[in-house]
């Protein structure tokens, strides 16, 4: 092993999630995460203006989670670990955020509207005489841009002493420009003639200050809005429980349920937390999770979710799962975690963002001087620098990415499909190509015997009872399907002496001395036994989309055993979604060709990978990636987890098992394929709205600096521009809402 491998090993590797108070615009997330990535022992960090969250992994032997957070209050701003704080408290925060806002604003309207119209009497020649006062606009303004406005210069402070610019910094520099210019207007400069107007601007600092105000507010509103998703999540949780205790019931809060309490639903309650039904049976509404409208039954031994509807029976469970550790819980900390992460596309406003102000204040400093040698106007030439800085911040940069990403997984989550971040959101887009698994994917994955047919001299109740001993142990659902067919015939089934699972073949076990084997015809040929007159008895079964396993005693092929496994109700309408939409679909699968392609022309399939052994499917995938194509993968099952992680896009099926789900990026809560289009339909949606978005952002900065620059654009118009840009951009994103990719 190199010296790397050597060093990761040995690392201690932890993560943190922080909450960050205090980001204005791209430039100050940009900075911190800079900062954070230089930090020794930190393997990555992501910082997300929209969430005003940092994820931050870390070798806990280099550095402490208090560094990191001394960190970033070094740089200006509060960090605090997310855990410390509630969902309540952060509500809170955020609610006082915006009425602070609020008030902010109305008073620096109130405050500024005298100076508007100062300025609109002085555009069309009227003279109010108090109005235009110097000393009563210096009053009126001096509050605005140092008591309301103090939050830009503190900003603008830590930010200068961290040796980098954000949007902060523009403004403070931008209005402070304009207000100090219109001091020594007032007060300093040659006296005016008799009847002329002194020329000053303290509207246009007041106005700016006032405008990105405006913005900030109903930027805070509408940041608010992109994360109702997780509210609705949060908001289906159960309250109370009833819980047995001592032979009684009680009601106590879901949060004091303990693993092991026993818990009794009535009709129409909500199942606090999950668990195993241990007493009754009922029907079970399960829509909040997976989007399916039909009620699931449910008996003793099945779990229940928490959250999830009792509709008719009453009965009790043992609680197994409960707070952090409930599916739902669970399903909202992947959300959160979705919507707090980065997708690629971002890097580009990220980079732009790090070199963005310090450019523009460049340019500023260009436009003055250019102007002044130009025109010899201190006043025009002090105007246009300032338009410059107010119009550049690069706020709508910083939002236009991680806004989108916010309702899009919150719109997927509402669908039943979970997107572990904005990158696999990003690849999906990419998606041409979907490699389908069949058994419990495109099928429904419960085989059912359907023929028996006898070679030698054995009976049929003998190859049921006998195939049902060896196929005891076994998980693969043909084999499971064996079992129960025995099982439904005669009862208890006794176990093998010796049982064998060979992975891609079949089973060998021992019973009554007796070596047993079910399997394919590579089994059969491995044991040398020839089956070549039986050939046309397999051949027809399989056409008929049956999967045929021969059963072997000793040294002899006593049967064929056909099992069939019925393919979902919806399969073939999102095969032929995905089809419609441009995307190659693969069936991959362990079943002989035959039976595989009789499977596939059921749906609407054309590429078939059959006889694929568990081991070799990630190997199928990686060929399709070698050939271009972006993939993704579709499986439910253990042996599905390597090639759902070989994927650009693995997607698990909710109903599958707890790996796979954990190797996939996109989890579907329901069995019902006609999600993967949704997905995919939702990815693109996304796509084009971020696009969009740094689009309008991009090009708002690329116009509105030279018409600044140029003399076409005032400072107060600027502000307005500035800030609306960024309601705008969340506007945008916010407009996902309404989408229905089902449709």
């Amino acid at each position: 092993m190199d010296g790397k491998g050597l060093s990761v090993k040995n690392q201690n590797m932890a993560k943190v999630e922080l909450k960050i108070s205090g980001m204005s615009c791209a430039a100050c997330s940009a900075r911190i995460e800079k900062r954070l990535n230089k930090v020794a022992g930190v393997a990555k960090a992501s910082v997300n203006l929209a969430t005003e969250r940092a994820n931050i992994e870390y070798d806990a032997d280099k550095v402490k989670t208090d560094d990191l957070i001394k960190i970033v209050d070094d740089l200006g701003y509060k960090a605090e670990r997310i855990e410390n704080i509630s969902k309540d408290r952060e509500k809170e925060q955020r609610e006082k955020e915006i009425k602070k806002l609020k008030a902010e604003l109305i008073a620096s309207a109130i405050l500024s509207s005298p100076l508007i119209l100062a300025m609109v009497f002085m555009l069309t020649g009227i003279d109010v005489p108090f109005l235009h006062n110097e000393y009563f606009q210096l009053v009126i303004a001096t509050p605005v841009q140092f008591i309301i406005g103090l939050r830009f210069y503190r900003n603008a402070y830590h930010a200068i002493k961290a040796r980098s610019a954000n949007m902060d910094v523009l403004i403070a520099m931008g209005t402070s420009a304009a207000y100090f210019f219109s001091v020594y207007n007032a007060f300093f400069a040659h006296p005016v003639e008799m009847g002329m107007m002194k020329e000053l601007y303290f509207e246009a600092s007041s106005t700016i200050i006032t405008l990105i105000l405006l913005g900030k507010y109903l930027e805070a509103v509408a940041k608010g809005k992109t994360s109702e998703a997780i509210k609705k999540l949060m908001g289906l949780q159960a309250k109370t429980a009833r819980v047995v205790r001592n032979g009684v019931e009680e009601d106590i809060p879901v949060e004091e349920v303990q693993v092991g309490d026993i818990i009794v639903v009535r009709p129409g309650e909500k199942i606090p937390v999950d668990g195993r039904i241990i007493e009754g049976n009922s029907s079970v509404d399960e829509s909040m999770l997976t989007g399916e409208s039909l009620p699931v039954e449910k008996k003793v031994g099945d779990f229940v979710t928490g959250a999830t509807i009792n509709k008719f029976g009453t009965f009790k469970f043992e609680a197994t799962k409960v707070g952090k550790d409930t599916v739902l819980s669970q399903i909202i900390k992947m959300v959160e975690d979705a919507q707090g992460s980065k997708a690629p596309i971002q890097k580009i406003a990220d980079r732009v963002s790090g070199i963005f102000v310090p450019a523009v204040i460049g340019i500023a400093v260009v436009t003055f001087a250019a102007w002044y040698l130009a025109t010899g106007e201190l006043n025009s030439a002090i105007v246009n620098a300032v338009s410059v800085l107010v119009i550049a911040c690069p706020c709508a940069l910083g939002l236009a990415t991680p806004t989108a990403i916010m309702v899009g997984t919150g719109k997927g989550a509402e669908k039943g499909i979970l997107i572990k971040g904005g990158e696999h959101l990003e690849m999906a887009y990419k998606l041409n190509s979907v490699v389908l698994d069949k058994t419990g994917t495109i099928t429904k994955g419960k085989p059912e015997v359907t023929d028996i047919i006898p070679l030698g001299s054995m009976e049929k109740n003998e190859i049921v009872k006998l195939s049902a001993v060896a196929e005891k142990a076994s998980e693969h659902p043909l084999g499971v399907a064996i079992y129960e067919k025995g099982k439904s015939e005669f009862g208890a089934i006794p176990d093998p002496a010796k049982f064998e699972a060979i992975p891609g073949r079949g089973v060998a076990a021992v019973f009554d001395d007796k070596n047993i084997y079910i399997g394919t015809r590579k089994l059969m040929k491995e044991k040398g036994l020839d089956i070549s007159k039986i050939e046309s008895d397999i051949a027809k079964l399989e056409d008929e989309g049956k999967t045929a396993m021969l059963m072997a005693v000793d040294d002899r092929v006593e049967a064929i055993l056909a099992v069939a496994d019925t393919v979902k109700e919806h399969s073939g309408e999102a095969i032929e979604q995905l089809l419609k939409m441009g995307i190659d679909v693969y069936m991959i699968t362990g079943d002989n060709e035959r039976t595989a392609k009789a499977i596939a022309k059921q749906v609407g399939i054309t590429n078939v990978l059959a006889e694929v052994l568990p081991e070799n499917k990630a190997e199928e995938v990686e060929k399709l990636k070698k050939q271009g194509r972006i993939v993704g993968m579709v499986g439910d099952g253990i042996n599905d987890a390597p090639a759902l992680a070989t994927a650009d896009i693995g997607m698990a099926i909710g109903t599958g098992t707890d790996v796979a789900m954990e190797a996939a990026d996109i989890t579907l809560m329901r069995g019902d394929l006609r999600a993967i289009p949704t997905a995919i339909k939702l990815s693109r949606r996304t796509m084009r709205k971020i696009k969009q978005n740094l689009f309008w952002a991009f090009i708002y900065n690329i116009i509105g600096i030279p018409f600044a620059a140029f003399g076409l654009l005032s400072p107060i118009i600027a502000g307005a521009a500035m800030a609306f840009s960024s309601v705008s951009v969340v506007t945008n994103s916010l407009s996902l809402k309404r989408y229905d990719p089902e449709k």
